[in-house]
C-alpha cells in the first residue's frame, strides 16, 4: 500500500526534511524488515538522502545546484523552469531505505529530504513499505 503526505514549500529553492513523517509510516506498518521507497511525483521536484544534522549543508547543496543549474540561462522550455526539472533530473524522485527492526536504516547523521525547485508549492510524496519475503 502506499501512503500519501503534503509538504507545502515556503521558497523556491527548498529542501525540506521529512524524515520524521516517513518514519513514522514506517513505524505504523508493523513491517520489521524490508524497503521503504519514497517517491515524489513532480517533475520539477526530487528527494534525496543528506546530512540532517547541519543545516548549512542543506544550504550549500543548494547553492551548488544554482550555481551549476542557473534559473535562467537560455532555456528553450516556455515556462520560464527549466532550471528546476534539470535539477530534479540531478537529485532524483526517488530513494530507498532499508528497514531493520522497524525502523528506516539510515546513518548517524542521514535524512530524508524533499528537494523543491519551483516553488513555493505543495507537493505530494508517497511511501511504500515493503516487507521482506524471507
Amino acid at each position: 500500500m502506499v501512503e500519501q503526505f503534503e509538504v507545502k514549500t515556503a521558497g523556491r529553492t527548498q529542501l525540506v526534511n521529512i524524515t520524521a513523517r516517513v518514519r513514522k509510516i514506517v513505524g505504523a506498518s508493523g513491517v520489521g524488515d524490508g524497503l521503504c521507497v519514497v517517491y515524489a511525483p513532480h517533475t520539477t521536484a526530487g528527494v534525496c538522502i543528506n546530512e540532517a544534522a547541519d543545516p548549512d549543508v542543506v544550504r550549500d547543496i543548494s547553492a551548488t545546484l544554482a550555481s551549476l543549474v542557473p534559473e535562467r540561462a537560455g532555456y528553450a522550455h516556455a515556462e520560464g523552469n527549466s532550471d528546476a526539472h534539470i535539477k530534479s533530473v540531478l537529485t532524483g524522485a526517488s530513494v530507498q531505505i532499508p528497514i531493520a527492526r522497524g525502523d528506516l536504516f539510515l546513518g548517524t547523521w542521514q535524512g530524508i529530504f524533499l528537494c523543491e525547485y519551483d516553488g513555493p508549492r505543495s507537493r505530494r510524496v508517497a511511501v511504500q513499505v515493503i516487507a521482506s519475503s524471507g
